[in-house]
C-alpha cells in the first residue's frame, strides 16, 4: 500500500516542476518583448572622416595621335623630272635629296654667267692697270667705225624720210572748185610733184590772143595755154595739166597733199613711221659713237678711283648673277626638310612638274603629338601646361603622360557642336607610335596639395544651402560647408566648415 502512495507522490512532483519551467520561459519571453516594444532602439551610423591631401580637377576628352612634323613638298620650278631617289614608306634624313628635275639648261646659264664674271674681272684689271698702246689703237678704230656707221644711217634715214614725204605729197591730185561743186569737167593733173612745200595751186582760165590761157598761183607761179591734147606743165612743180575742153572759165584748186585721196592716210602713216625710225636709228648710232668715244677717252686717261670702283662693282654684280642662278638649283630638287617617313611619293621620271604641286609628303618618324577637340564648356578650365594622363586603345594596359602645349584661339564646328582644338605633347617619345591612334585623355586642370577632402556622397544640398551632418551630444547637427575642387573619383574639396579628422555622417550609407 505504501509503495503505491510513494509512486503517486513522485509523479505529482514531476508535473509541478515542468509547469514551473514553462512559466519561467513565458515570463522571459513576455519580458523581452515588452522591453523591445517600449525601450528606445539604438541607431548605428557610418561616418566619413575629413582627410587632408591632394585633390585634382580633371577634364576627359578623346583625341588622336598625329606626327609632330609633317610636310608636303614640290618643286620650286617647272620642268621634267630626271631622277627620283626614294619611295613611299622609306625613312629619310634631314637634307636628303628625294627627286630632281632636268637642269642642263640651268647649268649652261651658270657657266655663261661665270664667263661674264671672268670678263668683268679682266675689265677691272685692265682699268686698274691701265691700257696698252694696242688697246688704244683698237678703241680709236672703234670710234671711226661708229662715226662711219652714224653718217651712213643719217644718209639712209634722210632718203627714207624724203621718199616717204614724196609719196605723201603725191597721194593723188583731184582738181576741184573751192566748194568742190561744179557741172564742168575738171582738167586732169599728171606727173610727179617735185617740191617739198605743202599747200594749194589755184588755176584760172582766161581768154587770150592765141585762145584760152590759164594761170597757176599758190605753190607755183606759171601760165600756159589751155590744151585738150598735150598736157601743159605747171611751172617747175613737175605736174602737168590737160583740159577736157576749151570752154571752161572756172577757178580750180589742187590741194597738196590731197587729204581726200584714197592713198592719203596710208602714205601719211608711212611718213610718220619714217620720221620716228629716223630719230631712233640716228639716236642709237650716236649712242654707239658716244660709247666708243668714252671707251677711248677712258683708255687714254689715267684710271680714276670712281672708274676702278665701278669696274669692281661690275665684277661683284656678275658674281651675284652666278650665285642667283646657283640658288635656283634648289628649286630643281626636292630635299627632305625633316627626318621621317615618306607617306606620299608621286614624282616619276619623265613626268612634267609644275611649281608648288605637292608630290612628296613626309611625317616625323618617332615624334608624335595628340590632337583633341574640347567642348566650349570645358575649354575655360584648360590651360597650356596642364598635365595629362592618357591611355591609347592600341596599348590598353599602359598609361602615358604629357602636357597641353597649344589651345586654338578659334573655334572648330563639328556636326553643329562648337569645340576648340588642343595639342598635347608626350613626356617621352615612343617608337611604337603611329599616326591616327585613339587616345583617351584625362587633363588635370587644377589641383591642391593640402586640401580638406570628403566623398561627394557625404554632402547634402537643398534650398537652405550646402552642408554635412555631424552627430552631436543629443541629436544630429548640420554643418554648412563651402565646396571647392571635385575630382573624377567622387571626392570634393571642403574650403570651410569642417576640420581635418572630423567625422561626418556618411549620408549615402546612413542606415545599416
Amino acid at each position: 500500500m505504501s509503495n503505491n502512495v510513494s509512486s503517486s507522490s513522485k509523479k505529482s512532483h514531476k508535473v509541478n516542476f515542468g509547469a514551473i519551467v514553462l512559466g519561467i520561459i513565458v515570463v522571459a519571453v513576455l519580458g523581452f518583448g515588452g522591453y523591445s516594444l517600449f525601450w528606445p532602439k539604438t541607431v548605428v551610423y557610418q561616418f566619413a572622416t575629413v582627410k587632408q591631401g591632394l585633390i585634382a580637377e580633371t577634364v576627359s576628352v578623346t583625341g588622336n595621335t598625329t606626327p609632330v612634323s609633317s610636310v608636303s613638298l614640290g618643286f620650286g620650278n617647272s620642268g621634267v623630272i630626271a631622277q627620283v631617289y626614294s619611295s613611299v614608306g622609306e625613312s629619310v634624313v634631314l637634307g636628303q635629296a628625294l627627286a630632281e628635275l632636268n637642269k642642263d639648261d640651268l647649268l649652261a646659264q651658270i657657266k655663261q654667267a661665270q664667263v661674264n664674271v671672268d670678263i668683268q674681272q679682266a675689265n677691272y684689271e685692265k682699268i686698274a692697270n691701265g691700257a696698252t698702246a694696242t688697246n688704244i689703237d683698237v678703241a680709236r678704230a672703234q670710234v671711226q667705225t661708229a662715226q662711219v656707221a652714224l653718217d651712213q644711217i643719217e644718209n639712209q634715214q634722210d632718203n627714207l624720210v624724203k621718199n616717204a614725204k614724196k609719196n605723201l605729197l603725191n597721194s593723188g591730185f583731184v582738181v576741184a572748185t573751192k566748194d568742190r561743186v561744179s557741172d564742168q569737167i575738171p582738167p586732169v593733173i599728171s606727173g610727179t610733184y617735185l617740191k617739198d612745200d605743202e599747200g594749194q595751186i589755184a588755176i584760172e582760165e582766161y581768154p587770150s590772143e592765141g585762145g584760152m590761157s590759164f594761170s597757176a598761183t599758190g605753190l607755183v607761179s606759171a601760165i600756159g595755154m589751155v590744151n585738150t591734147e598735150i598736157p601743159q606743165p605747171l611751172g617747175d612743180t613737175g605736174l602737168y595739166i590737160k583740159y577736157s575742153n576749151t570752154d571752161n572759165q572756172t577757178k580750180w584748186i589742187i590741194n597738196i597733199p590731197d587729204k581726200q585721196s584714197a592713198q592719203y592716210l596710208q602714205n601719211f602713216n608711212a611718213y610718220q613711221t619714217a620720221l620716228s625710225n629716223e630719230t631712233q636709228s640716228i639716236a642709237n648710232a650716236q649712242a654707239g659713237l658716244n660709247q666708243a668715244q668714252s671707251s677711248l677717252n677712258a683708255l687714254v686717261t689715267d684710271a680714276r678711283p670712281e672708274d676702278i670702283s665701278q669696274a669692281k662693282a661690275q665684277v661683284e654684280n656678275a658674281r651675284a648673277g652666278v650665285q642667283g642662278l646657283e640658288a635656283k638649283l634648289l628649286n630643281y630638287q626636292i630635299v627632305a626638310p625633316i627626318a621621317g617617313v615618306i607617306t606620299q611619293f608621286d614624282a616619276k621620271v619623265g613626268q612634267f612638274a609644275t611649281p608648288g604641286a605637292a608630290l612628296v609628303s613626309i611625317i616625323s618618324g618617332s615624334s608624335f603629338e595628340i590632337d583633341a577637340l574640347i567642348s566650349e564648356t570645358d575649354v575655360g578650365k584648360v590651360a597650356i601646361g596642364n598635365k595629362i594622363n592618357m591611355t591609347l586603345d592600341a596599348f590598353p594596359n599602359e598609361t602615358f603622360t604629357g602636357a597641353v602645349f597649344y589651345i586654338d584661339p578659334a573655334q572648330t564646328a563639328s556636326e553643329g557642336v562648337v569645340g576648340y582644338k588642343i595639342k598635347v605633347a608626350f613626356d617621352k617619345a615612343d617608337p611604337r607610335m603611329k599616326s591616327g591612334l585613339t587616345a583617351n585623355l584625362i587633363i588635370e586642370t587644377r589641383h591642391k596639395d593640402n586640401a580638406l577632402i570628403l566623398p561627394q556622397y557625404a554632402i547634402l544640398q537643398n534650398d537652405n544651402g550646402t552642408f554635412v551632418e555631424a552627430l552631436g551630444d543629443t541629436k544630429i547637427k548640420d554643418l554648412p560647408v563651402v565646396l571647392g575642387l571635385q575630382d573624377r573619383n567622387g571626392n570634393v574639396e571642403i574650403v570651410s566648415g569642417v576640420t581635418k579628422g572630423e567625422q561626418v555622417i556618411n549620408i549615402g550609407l546612413k542606415k545599416k
